[in-house]
């Protein structure tokens, strides 16, 4: 059996090592059409932000590790062409321009996703970054360490912008954050709880909401950065507006896509064409809540289900479970994390709900440390299941997100946190736990 995959960083590696394992005598070939393999990019605010300084920390595994477990690995080689019928690839060696051909049994597309990058007057100006692969962070690191780079502007207020802006205010820049939305992390976090992170964000740079951004202005460099509310100096601006699949490669070969060109896999990780598989940022999940295909590109969901898929394209049947979209970030001196589903998304899938949302602190007062936290969880109307959850707030509160998706994951009834047997000592908690208070307090 011979398979390819297209792309080396986390669903394509995971598959790669599973497939091998599960198929020793198996010819497995991944095409990646950078040079660096295994990245975990999720450490580039943190290498930016003096964390730690060997970004080589961020590479799990290398080519050479590749081929010695028997992986032949094939860093700048690009698949330009799929010929699904002949199962046929074309494929150019960035090396030396010379394009070659090669074939497959079982074909694995891992091809990630790419910024989002709005159409922007003079956007190629110098010092006008995305943050996605190594070069992006070492560029960025670059031009910050100059004294004369003070003035930076992060487009989008996501994940990445906010956890870019956080090392940016803790570098002593000057930080400026413009959000096209009336809010931060909007499609993750209910209006409650960015109103809390909002309030936070405020205290440590400057958080522009509403505000479109028209174009750049300068010579060689960016200087100013122009929105329709106004025009700003900028040293430095980083886009942090979102990524979609990297679907060039197969938009044309007849396989099934969302909307923004994710790849539609079934529950084994297959496409709707025969032998061809597709994990990572560039395919969808199946949600365990919503009962539907999503696109959720998170390091977790490639990661499982790469896995998964490395085990079916090796001949195994393993399904994939679903995913809960459990994620989590610090912003400055808060803690946010969420799972399953918000209040806007129950109301645009019609699910009958509720919500309970609790205020209270993360352990006792009595021990250095004390802070608020927020909690909100919704939950099914009829069945009284747990579909979804959020907190916000100081030290704790984002792993307690995973006692939220170990209890949706479950199906939990909200009622049933009520006595639930959380620790309790004076450092992490208090006798009460704010879950235990929120199963209570459910209407």
């Amino acid at each position: 059996m011979k398979i390819i995959i297209i792309g080396a960083q986390a669903a394509g590696a995971s598959a790669a090592a599973k497939a091998k394992r599960i198929n020793p005598n198996a010819t497995i070939r991944i095409y990646e059409k950078s040079d660096i393999v295994s990245f975990g990019a999720c450490g580039l605010p943190y290498y930016i932000g003096n964390h730690f300084t060997d970004a080589n920390e961020m590479i799990s595994r290398t080519p050479e590790q590749f081929q010695k477990d028997g992986i032949e690995i094939k860093t700048r080689h690009e698949v330009i062409s799929v010929d699904v019928k002949q199962k046929k690839l074309l494929i150019k060696d960035l090396n030396n321009g010379e394009n070659i051909e090669d074939n497959y049994d079982k074909l694995l597309f891992a091809v990630g996703a790419s910024p989002i990058i709005p159409n922007l007057a003079n956007d190629q100006l110098d010092n006008i970054f995305t943050l996605r692969n190594l070069y992006d962070g070492l560029a960025i690191k670059e031009a910050l360490s100059k004294p004369e780079c003070k003035n930076i502007i992060v487009v989008g207020a996501g994940y990445i912008g906010l956890e870019i802006a956080e090392s940016l205010v803790a570098l002593k820049k000057k930080v400026k954050l413009i959000q096209l939305d009336n809010r931060v992390l909007v499609d993750a976090f209910d209006e409650q709880l960015t109103d809390i992170i909002q309030e936070n964000i405020k205290q440590h740079c400057d958080l522009h909401l509403q505000e479109s951004v028209q174009g750049f202005v300068g010579q060689d460099k960016v200087t100013q950065v122009v929105t329709n509310k106004g025009q700003y100096p900028a040293d430095l601006v980083i886009i942090a507006t979102g990524v979609r699949p990297n679907s060039q490669i197969y938009k044309n070969i007849g396989i099934n896509t969302l909307n923004n060109g994710a790849i539609i896999t079934d529950d084994l990780g297959r496409t709707n064409i025969t032998d061809i598989y597709a994990a990572g940022d560039c395919a969808t999940l199946f949600h365990k809540v919503s009962q539907t295909k999503v696109y959720i590109p998170l390091a977790t969901g490639a990661n499982k289900l790469g896995k998964i898929v490395g085990e079916n394209i090796a001949g195994g049947n393993c399904q994939f479970p679903g995913t809960l979209g459990t994620s989590a970030l610090r912003i400055f001196n808060i803690e946010a994390g969420r799972t399953g589903i918000t209040e806007n998304e129950a109301i645009k899938l019609g699910i009958p709900y509720k919500t309970v949302l609790v205020n209270d602190k993360n352990h006792s007062n009595y021990v250095e440390g004390q802070s608020p936290v927020t909690a909100k969880l919704i939950y099914h109307a009829e069945t009284r299941k747990i579909l979804g959850g959020q907190l916000v707030g100081g030290s704790g509160s984002a792993l307690r997100i995973n006692v939220l998706a170990t209890a949706i994951w479950s199906q939990m009834k909200i009622d049933e946190l009520t006595m639930l047997d959380f620790l309790y000592a004076p450092p992490f908690s208090r006798p009460w736990d704010i879950l235990n208070i929120a199963g209570s307090i459910a209407k």
